[in-house]
């Protein structure tokens, strides 16, 4: 019986962590179902006659961004987002609101590296000395004697925008090889994600 039950337990474990897996692409797919394609063409419903074809609004909302995209990446588009700049510094509350996401969007455009908050990933002793933590270079700055001193940050898991900040010398970090994006998918997702192997070390 001690035997049956051990069995049971093994298997009904294994079927949970099957399932885990796929109930979370169906929880994705339902919660962009509700809250983006449903909304995306009622609001449009409002407008025009359009047909409710499950996944359109996704497809319509993906395109609309995309050409918003190709937009801001000309002549054209960055004169209009410099224009919006303006606007945004001139209204108290929409000032900071607007910086705001403004830093946000910088800190997740891991795909243009000028205008990428998070420099490089690297590895930042813990506050006790006994193991290392994720940090991302955001810059330098000048010590007093005039060398030049790391701005790293530290995030928080699961959340990478929220975190600390430390001062440190270019000796006190390890350079892990990791890309900004590797590291991000360890943070975001506890490390459950992670690189195989730290593939540089200084």
């Amino acid at each position: 019986m001690k035997k049956f039950f051990i069995h049971l337990g093994t298997y009904i474990l294994r079927g949970l962590l099957a399932v885990i897996p796929i109930f979370l692409c169906w929880t994705a797919v339902w919660l962009l179902r509700k809250f983006i394609d449903q909304q995306v063409l009622k609001f449009l419903a409002q407008y025009i006659d359009i047909r409710q074809i499950p996944g359109l609004g996704i497809v319509l909302l993906l395109l609309s961004l995309y050409v918003i995209g190709l937009i801001f990446s000309n002549v054209l588009g960055r004169q209009i987002f410099r224009f919006i700049d303006n606007i945004a510094e001139r209204i108290p509350i929409i000032k900071f609101i607007y910086s705001v996401g403004k830093q946000i969007s910088d800190t997740l455009s891991v795909s243009d590296p000028q205008k990428q908050a998070f420099k490089k990933a690297v590895l930042v002793n813990s506050f006790n000395g006994n193991g290392w933590m994720i940090g991302f270079v955001t810059g330098t700055i000048k010590g007093q004697n005039g060398e030049e001193l790391l701005r790293v940050f530290v995030p928080s898991s699961p959340h990478p925008l929220t975190g600390i900040v430390f001062i440190v010398k270019p000796s006190e970090v390890l350079d892990c090889g990791w890309t900004v994006e590797e590291s991000l998918k360890m943070v975001v997702s506890i490390g459950i994600v992670s690189p195989e192997e730290i593939k540089k070390a200084s």
